[in-house]
């Protein structure tokens, strides 16, 4: 059943029947009986699901919507919104997932029937995960009401120096915890005395709420093909597409954790039977982790929807104990008798107003009261209140919380204590925001005094990739991991020029307590010295060399030829070649062509979510066609990108070799005036529809003789890229060894 209610924009048609939005304008100028909106504004007006399908049927530009697509369309149309169709969907593939016959027997009749049955299905699924319901909330009968401490913002959610929860009481004050040690850096500043009264402490509530009938109601077409899809591609991989989507479509909304970032903080954090993230997001940390039989995992986060989802997701994944609960975790935390083996967490960063003022006597603050600029310390700190004694936190911190002045004293004494145990740099582009290395801090709840102590530091911002491609994770686990079991292992580290260094406290206990890695680690080996550079500039020589014998003579005529033209959809009609577009999902640990990789001419790396969507895959002598930015770059797949995963906003034409050469289609398809002839304008990007682009008919052995030409053009192109890049490298080698002495200016 189809449902009249749900809305599609001129995008969304555009996807449904694979063309430009440029085609849709023209669909509603040419044709009368195109469907009139329904909705949305002038400027961006909404249509009826159901009559564009039925209309894009009848003039027979697709045969049937992809299943995948009108879900997602119907999800995106909510009359609630996309988070609630999202949760709704979450519910009913749990059930799915726990009681697949029940669903198959509620399902069976009408809408109504199926709205009325579903509220009691979905307790008698969700309860047992999730705990006992009261009214229309789930209560964790095991968790009791919340202390005087503080809140959490959502990880996720990018609203730095916003209220988190305007107009809430402020929190009572506890007994001062206890006493923190003097510092010989920063004496510590009494706080003032508390209030004899204050309001109470806002309470944390469960994330998962069972949606009523008359709730459902307006789901249940969606739920229908949810569950449609779900017989497809299984319960917890339909909810991972849909999710993923949904961050896709709102990238300034949220900022979640990147997965294979999320694996390096899980496997940091070691083997664990109970697990804490106060600042959940989307679940991406606890849905790293290798689940084991009787795993507990606890989720909190102030923003509803993103708690119910990690809720969900977490369910669907594995079947660890789950327990989420929406609310500020600073000022409300759900889980005070909770002593976590390890900790994961991505706080939101920069925050001010993270409750400051009214919990300055929290007992929390075992290592000094964080300064309203430090929310980041307040998080270390809430980590390590959740562990138990030798428990492990691994948090991802602003590269600034390292070395501020206003958090000296606190860093000190986790220093002296032996709770800081590494300080981890990253590459350039791991996590948002992608221009800074952010750092991971591994903390450990200590179980005795130390010793003689020596903290981890370790520099991996040398594996940033270039480009938008994203870090080397493979180089950045290989080097942190081997460093930090070692250091945990041994409580020292054998020194490791430029990359990791166990530096005793001792040597940090200066005026700044500074703990960025790269001013305590010795600079890397200058093994070769003088004759590394020398090296590198004999292969400068030897690639101009190359790159001016590649270089084309011209042989321009007075002319241009008129060539018979044909257009890239003809062909695809006409079986020449096959035209792919691009997925949003895939499977995990493939490779993925990004259309920044093809700008740059690198190798694929890029990822996709997890799902089981039929996944593009590049095979050598294809064409790959970046839709997106109006430039005029094409890429003939050749052994190093063959058999990767094709990423969005990316077309794929694999022609047909008794018919198209493919460095002719390739050279064609270049020109800037078929590029700009193909392109349409939106109101901040433009877009190419490559099935106009064009190319002349011409025989298959002329074409190869274009192609032969096309293909020593690219190799020229790529040789003076190369030779940049080493012109590059000598120019930086050369400064640093005349600055650090191994290049005499002679």
């Amino acid at each position: 059943m189809q449902d009249n209610a749900t809305e599609v924009t001129a995008a969304g048609i555009a996807r449904l029947a694979g063309v430009g939005r440029a085609a849709v304008s023209n669909w509603r100028r040419r044709h009368a009986d195109f469907p009139k909106p329904v909705g949305g504004t002038e400027t961006s007006p909404s249509f009826a699901l159901a009559e564009v399908e039925a209309w894009l049927r009848q003039q027979g530009k697709l045969a049937e919507v992809p299943l995948r697509e009108r879900v997602w369309q119907q999800l995106v149309g909510h009359p609630e919104g996309p988070a609630t169709a999202l949760t709704h969907a979450g519910c009913v593939l749990l059930l799915i997932h726990e009681r697949p016959t029940v669903w198959l027997e509620a399902g069976a009749g009408s809408d109504e029937r199926l709205a009325a049955l579903l509220p009691t299905a979905l307790e008698q699924a969700i309860t047992p995960r999730f705990g006992r319901m009261r009214g229309d909330r789930a209560v964790h009968t095991e968790v009791a009401s919340p202390p005087p401490s503080t809140v959490n913002r959502p990880a996720t959610v990018n609203a730095p120096g916003a209220d988190p929860d305007p107009g809430r009481p402020a929190a009572p004050h506890a007994p001062a915890g206890p006493a923190v040690p003097a510092n010989p850096v920063d004496p510590v500043v009494p706080a003032p005395a508390p209030p004899a009264s204050a309001p109470p402490a806002p309470s944390a509530t469960s994330a998962v709420h069972l949606p009523t009938g008359p709730q459902l109601l307006p789901s249940v077409p969606l739920l229908r093909g949810v569950a449609e899809l779900a017989a497809e591609l299984g319960a917890r991989q339909t909810f991972e597409f849909l999710l993923g989507r949904h961050l896709d479509a709102n990238p300034r909304q949220y900022t979640p954790t990147p997965t294979e970032l999320a694996r390096l903080m899980a496997d940091l954090g070691g083997p664990a039977r109970t697990v804490l993230d106060p600042a959940c997001g989307t679940g991406a940390l606890l849905r790293a982790l290798d689940a084991v039989p009787g795993q507990e995992l606890h989720a909190q986060d102030s923003a509803p929807e993103l708690a119910a989802l990690t809720a969900l997701r977490l369910a669907l994944h594995g079947r660890a104990t789950v327990r989420a609960a929406v609310g500020d975790t600073l000022r409300a935390d759900a889980f005070p008798r909770l002593r976590a083996d390890t900790v994961l967490c991505h706080p939101p960063f920069n925050e001010r107003n993270w409750g400051h003022d009214e919990l300055a006597y929290d007992p929390r603050w075992e290592y000094g009261f964080p300064a309203r600029a430090e929310s980041e310390l307040a998080w270390v700190q809430h980590a390590l209140a959740r562990l138990r004694d030798g428990g492990t936190a691994v948090l991802l911190m602003p590269p600034a919380t390292a070395s501020r002045r206003s958090g000296r004293r606190i860093r000190a004494d986790l220093l002296r204590r032996g709770a800081l145990r590494a300080v981890v740099a990253l590459p350039v582009g791991a996590a948002a925001p992608y221009n800074i290395p952010l750092h991971l801090w591994v903390l450990r709840r200590p179980e005795r005094a130390p010793g003689r102590p020596e903290v981890l530091l370790a520099d991996a911002g040398q594996f940033a990739g270039e480009g938008r491609g994203g870090p080397d994770w493979g180089a950045v686990r290989d080097v942190v991991l081997d460093a930090w079991r070692a250091h945990d292992r041994d409580g020292t580290l054998q020194e490791r020029p430029g990359l990791a260094r166990s530096v005793p406290v001792i040597e940090l206990l200066d005026d700044d307590v500074d703990l960025a890695p790269a001013r305590h680690l010795p600079p890397p080996a200058a093994a070769d010295g003088a004759e590394q550079l020398a090296a590198v500039r004999e292969c400068l020589d030897e690639t101009l060399r190359l790159a001016t014998g590649l270089a084309p003579s011209s042989s321009a005529t007075a002319q241009p030829a008129r060539w018979p033209l044909t257009t890239v959809g003809e062909l695809a009609r006409g079986s020449a070649l096959v035209m792919r577009t691009g997925g949003n999902g895939g499977p995990t640990r493939v490779p993925v062509l990004t259309d920044h990789d093809v700008l740059a001419g690198t190798g694929p790396t890029g990822t996709l979510p997890e799902s089981d969507e039929e996944a593009v895959l590049t095979e050598a002598g294809d064409v790959v066609v970046p839709v997106l930015g109006g430039g005029s770059v094409v890429r003939v797949v050749d052994g190093m990108t063959a058999g990767a995963v094709l990423g969005r906003n990316l077309v794929l034409l694999h022609p047909d070799p008794g018919a198209l050469d493919p460095w002719f289609l390739a050279g064609f398809l270049r020109g800037t005036a078929n590029n700009r002839q193909a392109s349409s304008y939106a109101s901040t990007a433009t877009r190419l529809d490559v099935r106009r682009l064009q190319l002349p008919r011409l025989p298959l052995d002329e074409q190869r003789r274009y192609g032969a030409r096309f293909r020593a053009l690219d190799e020229f192109e790529r040789a003076l890229g190369h030779a940049g890049r080493l012109g590059d490298q000598l120019v930086r080698g050369l400064y640093d060894g005349l600055t650090d002495g191994t290049v005499p200016p002679g």
